[in-house]
């Protein structure tokens, strides 16, 4: 199913651009462009498009706002920011509307379908994993239409529910799978496996499943549960501990981002660089790391969100232990 697009843009030529690398690409068809936020929000909400590209600049209301506004609104498209700005903060707020991936101007046609191909592919997921849970409560609803006729059921068959056998033996190789197994791989596709801090990465994951949480910790929390020997006995000096833990950390997700800027460089849809450094890391800090080392410049700073780094990885390795 191909799928459908609303481009907002001021300019007129990015717009066009924008629509022939669609189209003339096979990636789906555009259903609508705008030239405002304003505009851009009305005809969104009329063709209920799967995924909108934005600019973030626009005259009358930028593209931050603009999506804020349609998220309110009910609108559940994929969104794809535009913008030729270098602002660290704005592309930072932009990430945490809900955008998935940046696009930089001028636009260039490789990294376009490359970005969007990749939100192809999470969409396509998404509805299959929409459509196999949609299939799964039909099932369970009618399990239980047949348990409400079964009634007591007949002499000599079992109940339903009730097993006619013994239990199948659970999966030996899930029932021994840990935090650490799934942590390991993670940080190894990263780069990031032979970093003193990934230890604490690991001592942190284990930490945090321990039991349920309402919500994710502050980080000195987390700091302090794993200082020392892993939140067995308090440290001598606490805060140097937590000192310590948070250099190892963000010397450990530098060179993680390093790893992934590499391989951007070497081949941008690199299905590890694709999926890790957006949602790992803040996308901007993952380019300005790939334009150091094209310009040789292999010592530039960068910054890290450790904040952001654990509770995605949270998620993943809470979603690979239920599997």
């Amino acid at each position: 199913m191909a799928l459908s697009f609303c481009i907002v843009d001021d300019d007129r030529g990015t717009r066009r651009m924008l629509q022939h690398i669609i189209e003339g690409s096979r990636l789906g068809e555009v259903v609508g462009m705008a030239a405002g936020g304003a505009e851009g929000t009305r005809m969104i909400l009329e063709q209920s498009p799967d995924v909108v590209l934005m600019d973030l600049l626009m005259p009358d209301q930028d593209g931050i706002e603009t999506i804020s506004l349609l998220q309110s609104r009910g609108c559940g498209a994929r969104y794809v920011m535009i913008s030729q700005i270098e602002n660290q903060d704005m592309v930072g707020r932009a990430y945490r509307t809900g955008i998935e991936f940046f696009i930089r101007k001028p636009i260039n046609r490789i990294e376009v379908e490359a970005v969007l191909r990749k939100v192809s592919e999470r969409w396509t997921v998404n509805r299959s994993l929409t459509e196999i849970r949609s299939a799964l409560a039909k099932l369970e609803g009618m399990q239980r239409v047949m348990a409400a006729l079964d009634g007591v059921g007949m002499p000599g068959v079992p109940e339903t529910g009730e097993a006619a056998g013994p239990a199948p033996p659970a999966n030996p190789a899930a029932a021994r799978k840990t935090v650490k197994d799934a942590v390991q791989p993670i940080l190894m596709s990263m780069g990031m496996i032979g970093e003193s801090g990934s230890r604490d990465i690991i001592a942190i994951l284990e930490w945090l499943m321990e039991g349920p949480r309402t919500g994710f910790p502050p980080l000195r929390e987390i700091y302090l549960a794993v200082a020392g020997t892993g939140g067995t006995r308090e440290p001598a000096d606490p805060e140097k501990e937590i000192k310590a833990i948070e250099q190892r950390l963000r010397r450990a997700l530098t060179v993680g981002i390093g790893h992934l800027a590499s391989l951007g460089l070497t081949d941008y849809g690199h299905p590890k660089f694709e999926y890790y450094a957006p949602l790992y890391f803040d996308f901007a800090e993952v380019r300005q790391k790939m334009k150091d080392l094209e310009h040789g410049r292999a010592g530039g700073k960068v910054k890290v969100n450790i904040k952001k780094f654990l509770q995605v990885l949270y998620l993943e390795v809470q979603e690979q232990l239920r599997e």
